[in-house]
């Protein structure tokens, strides 16, 4: 259930940055345009976004931990270009720019809705006490 609250509030978000980002466009309308959109920047974050990190790490470090938001950015670019050319989902992002500002849309987003979801441990340690 949680994963599937979690999918809803990355949908969400995606469609918070597309409607206030310029440079990221959608063709279509719809909540299944969003929600494939949502499964596949879950499995670039999944997959890729770990690598990403690794090899960054030296940057993180310098910036304190701003390049994150340019590996959210890329990860967001690299799931739009996958959506756009696999699956025929276009959402798409005209550039780097567009891509950093929506992914800092759909990561504080997805942090302020996230406060609403109960973590498992924490229900967990409740019921045990």
């Amino acid at each position: 259930m949680k994963l599937l609250l979690r999918w809803a509030i990355t949908a969400f978000a995606l469609f918070c940055a597309a409607w206030l980002v310029p440079g990221i466009a959608v063709d279509g309308s719809g909540w299944v345009l969003y929600a494939i959109m949502a499964a596949i920047l879950g499995l670039v974050n999944a997959c890729i976004r770990p690598l990403l990190k690794m090899l960054t790490c030296p940057l993180i470090v310098l910036t304190l931990g701003l390049f994150t938001l340019v590996i959210n950015a890329l990860t967001l670019w690299l799931s739009s270009s996958i959506a756009q050319n696999w699956f025929n989902v276009y959402y798409t992002i005209d550039g780097f720019w567009s891509a950093l500002w929506g992914a800092l849309i759909v990561s504080v987003v997805s942090v302020v809705l996230s406060v609403f979801v109960q973590d498992d441990k924490k229900d967990r340690k409740q019921h045990k006490d």
